[in-house]
């Protein structure tokens, strides 16, 4: 039964981040929780996760928007490092309230059209990164707020998803040897599920390449923004539980 739960979430998590640019470690990462402890289970999504990140990107790679992920994706990857590394002394059910506040309030804000207010440029958009990937890296999870704060520029919605992704992999590319040094062992021992979720989540990822080119440009602010919402409602129950 949890071997089956996985490959379904899987497979819906790498769908939704071809569509998002963000969602496997949100989905996965909570429920593997659930069997081998967050430690473990943040470790062991760094494998589907950095996989279907690769190969989302390969396909998107000519639209990625390289002035953008110099100003706010570098930023955003250097501050999730930081934030990774403060993250065991940091974490408290207090942070994650805050945190769910504020995607709450960001993907409301976005499916309501109140944040069409807001437009990032010079400084601001380091900043943004900075604090966004800080944030996400404290909590554990960066994808959700690094996603909404690149909702305060406007660009298509592939080079949303295309510099994203990139952002998530420069990301990748820093945690995944820490993890194989820490947890090695670890992870090796459950590679059956780990597999599972690699394979659950490149079907995933090559299917829902399909659906990106289907969303109306008009809409596709709201369907990242009503994501983020259901995902901060999700972080602040989860929040409780803990």
């Amino acid at each position: 039964m949890f071997e089956s739960a996985l490959v379904l979430v899987a497979t819906a998590a790498g769908a939704i981040a071809a569509v998002s640019g963000f969602g496997i470690g949100s989905l996965l990462t909570p429920l593997l929780a659930l069997r081998l402890g967050t430690r473990i289970a943040v470790a062991a999504v760094s494998v589907p996760h950095v996989i279907g990140t690769a190969v989302r990107l390969w396909l998107l790679r000519a639209d990625v928007d390289r002035a953008l992920l110099w100003r706010f994706g570098l930023t955003s990857a250097a501050g999730g490092l930081v934030g990774a590394l403060l993250h065991e002394v940091a974490s408290s059910r207090a942070l994650a309230a805050i945190f769910g506040a504020l995607l709450v309030f960001a993907g409301a804000s976005e499916v309501s059209g109140y944040a069409l207010r807001w437009r990032f440029q010079g400084w601001v958009a380091w900043a943004a990164g900075a604090a966004s990937g800080l944030l996400g890296g404290l909590v554990g999870n960066q994808g959700g707020i690094r996603s909404a704060a690149m909702l305060g520029f406007d660009v298509k919605k592939e080079r949303f998803v295309a510099t994203a992704t990139a952002t998530a992999l420069f990301v990748d590319a820093a945690r995944v040897p820490i993890y194989a040094v820490a947890e090695r062992r670890e992870v090796a021992a459950i590679w059956p599920l780990v597999l599972l979720a690699t394979v659950g989540t490149l079907a995933g990822t090559l299917g829902g390449q399909w659906m990106l080119p289907r969303v109306p440009e008009h809409r596709f602010r709201k369907v990242v923004g009503t994501i983020i919402l259901f995902l901060g409602i999700g972080t602040l129950i989860r929040g409780r539980a803990d």
